[in-house]
């Protein structure tokens, strides 16, 4: 076989080793068990099981709060939670509808969802992945819903709040 030959049966090996590794990363968690670990999650919260619920969460990862201030860590979350989870109580979120989006190539799923909380119908949003064969919560924001209805008695509201963020 010609040098030329060898190298492109070479290159056409790699090739199809590096495709292979690619198929075994790909997301194996059906909707199901991502549904089941997301509830999972929201109910350590409303169960005020620190543990459980901060183990759901990457050691890198952020949780976006409602107010324009809270954008944590994880760790600077846990520091803010602690309290209320020691107190026994924390929040409870439970889900009305959840749309959830994988890809066949990648370990990230995303996410949203319309839950009943103590605020009323909040929307929360996030990014799984998928690392050492467990699911972990990597980015996930928390956001209060205004129906279009209401949405000029609420917008004065919050300008007297939030004018420290507006920028003109």
């Amino acid at each position: 076989m010609k040098p030329l030959h060898l190298f492109i049966v070479f290159l056409c090996n790699i090739f199809i080793s590096c495709n292979s590794v690619k198929q075994q990363n790909t997301s194996s968690f059906s909707k199901e068990t991502i549904n089941t670990f997301l509830d999972n999650w929201h109910k350590a919260a409303s169960e005020a099981n620190f543990d459980n619920y901060f183990n759901a969460m990457d050691n890198i990862s952020v949780f976006v709060g409602t107010d324009a201030s809270e954008v944590w860590s994880k760790k600077q979350f846990q520091d803010f939670s602690k309290p209320f989870f020691d107190k026994g109580k924390a929040w409870s979120f439970k889900k009305i509808q959840r749309n959830i989006y994988t890809e066949n190539d990648t370990n990230f799923i995303w996410f949203d969802e319309i839950l009943d909380t103590w605020m009323g119908v909040c929307r929360g949003s996030g990014v799984l992945k998928q690392v050492n064969g467990k699911l972990v919560i990597k980015h996930y924001v928390l956001s209060v819903t205004v129906p279009n209805e209401i949405i000029d008695k609420v917008i004065p509201l919050k300008k007297e709040k939030e004018v420290k963020y507006l920028r003109h």
